[in-house]
């Protein structure tokens, strides 16, 4: 899916995204493109045809990161929906958020991120970050527990 159909969708679109821990931190990525750049948030992307929920976010991760994951549960959903100047929906995301572990590799970065960071969940260690992350990696965080 081209970034151009992603802007004034005709329906929602269904992504995938992961909060990865190791030794109790939380990995986030700086979003390097709109919308959300310069922020710091989960890695994820949109699901393809034919691919289930858990194999997008693998997949997701394993590209925008490098590195495997172990898919411990899923979290909930997220809906992100931008809206112009004008009011009309410029971006609507369904996301399905999961936990995972990671054991070892470090991320590397790609052309959707700038920057990498493990992170105290209970902090998220101050940085700027997209919309109600905060809340979502608590629920990553007990999913796990």
């Amino acid at each position: 899916m081209t970034d151009a159909s992603r802007s004034y969708p005709s329906r929602p679109i269904l992504a995938a995204s992961v909060a990865i821990f190791r030794d109790g931190k939380v990995l986030l990525g700086e979003r390097a493109r709109s919308p959300g750049q310069g922020l710091f948030s989960l890695p994820g992307g949109v699901v393809e045809l034919g691919e289930t929920l858990e194999e997008a976010a693998r997949r997701e991760v394993r590209e925008e990161t490098g590195l495997e994951v172990e898919i411990a549960g899923f979290v909930r959903h997220n809906e992100v929906v931008y809206r112009d100047e004008a009011g009309a929906v410029h971006r609507h995301f369904v996301i399905a958020v999961f936990a995972a572990l990671s054991r070892e590799g470090e991320p590397r970065i790609s052309e959707e991120t700038l920057a990498f960071r493990w992170a105290d969940p209970a902090t998220l260690d101050g940085l700027p970050v997209t919309d109600r992350l905060a809340d979502i990696v608590a629920a990553a965080r007990a999913v796990l527990s």
